[in-house]
């Protein structure tokens, strides 16, 4: 379909009415002005500004102090998260490392069975094996235990401070 442009006499197109947005469209919406009413000019009581400003001035000061606790919160929880994620990371090694031994020790019994020539050695060496196992599980458990609680005590610690801060603030 063809659509018709009315030219005028510089050669241009010309111009949509005033009030229609775009062009190509198959309703075109017009465009209106609102209309601007006068408002009654009228002064306002002292006592009114000045009640207006102090609250605009103590909005502004409490949310100054707003931002400023949020911002420092901000930087504890990033501080602790940071602190509990590499703690669990150490936790993770370590936890790696006495698989590690316990598998060594596992294959290690394997290999000593292999060459056993009797029942009574067989026994008294997996007798041993257990025992030594169970001495170095208790071992394994008490250093997980004490890098857990390290853990938990580095990343509690800046928290717990803040927050004995905010109380003294308050008090």
């Amino acid at each position: 379909m063809v659509e018709a442009t009315t030219v005028n006499t510089t050669g241009k197109p010309k111009p949509k009415p005033a009030g229609f947005e775009k062009e190509g469209t198959r309703f075109d919406t017009p465009r209106f002005d609102t209309p601007m009413f006068e408002l009654p000019k009228f002064e306002v009581p002292a006592a009114f500004r000045e009640f207006a400003e102090k609250g605009a001035t103590q909005a502004r000061d409490n949310w100054e102090r707003m931002k400023t606790a949020t911002e420092e919160a901000t930087d504890l929880i990033e501080g602790s998260y940071a602190t509990a994620s590499k703690g669990m990371v150490d936790y993770g090694l370590k936890l790696i490392e006495a698989h590690r031994a316990n598998t060594n020790a596992a294959f290690d019994l394997a290999g000593q069975l292999m060459g056993v020539k009797s029942m009574s050695e067989a026994v008294e060496l997996s007798t041993s094996h257990a025992r030594k196992q169970f001495e170095a599980m208790g071992e394994q458990t008490k250093e997980l235990a004490a890098l857990a609680q390290k853990v938990a005590t580095e990343t509690s610690q800046p928290i717990k401070e803040s927050v004995a801060s905010a109380f003294k603030k308050v008090a």
